[in-house]
């Protein structure tokens, strides 16, 4: 544990930047809102404007959605036509995903929004709904204090190589492969 505290320390030592950071989580797994979600509460928690924008989603209310709107400092945008298997529409998905790249457009350039989530953008991008030039533009030129998460499958290369944490979830077992529906408080 001597050795270990040593490596820990100097790689703490070595830390010295403090800026904003772009976090995206990907993958398969269950997992990825619910940790962009856990960092809401934290960044609250820190006095923090947080505002969040769920591409895709729309259909379903949360249960953080429900909870985080009773913030005033979290401005919270459910900009979805539902998932894109259900709408089977695309044109109506690009334009739902333009009108909530606007709304976050503004929340990346605004100083006083600390956290910023975009929800899905990963699907959105996957899916070409969005110009990946324009995303990563506008990822690129947000305040230098903000700490923006992208979630959801199928990252693109280039959001990973741009990112400064990168996290893949991986599923090992779900019980919706048993059979199991969404669960209130777990999936919804």
């Amino acid at each position: 544990m001597q050795r270990q505290k040593g490596l820990v320390d100097a790689k703490v030592a070595r830390a010295q930047e403090n800026r904003g950071v772009l976090l995206v989580h990907t993958g398969n797994g269950k997992g990825k809102s619910s940790s962009a979600f856990g960092m809401v509460a934290r960044a609250l928690g820190h006095g923090m404007r947080v505002g969040v924008v769920q591409f895709i989603k729309g259909s379903l209310s949360t249960g953080e959605e429900s909870f985080f709107r009773r913030f005033p400092e979290v401005e919270y945008h459910v900009m979805g036509e539902g998932f894109t298997w259900d709408t089977q529409d695309r044109s109506k998905d690009m334009q739902a995903a333009r009108r909530g790249w606007e709304v976050a457009l503004r929340l990346l350039a605004d100083p006083d929004v600390g956290l910023v989530v975009l929800d899905e953008l990963n699907i959105v991008l996957k899916f070409g709904y969005l110009p990946i030039d324009e995303v990563l533009e506008a990822l690129r030129d947000r305040p230098a204090s903000q700490h923006v998460v992208v979630t959801g499958r199928g990252a693109p290369q280039r959001l990973i190589d741009l990112a400064d944490t990168v996290t893949e979830m991986r599923p090992i077992k779900h019980a919706f492969d048993a059979g199991v529906q969404a669960q209130k408080g777990v999936e919804l």
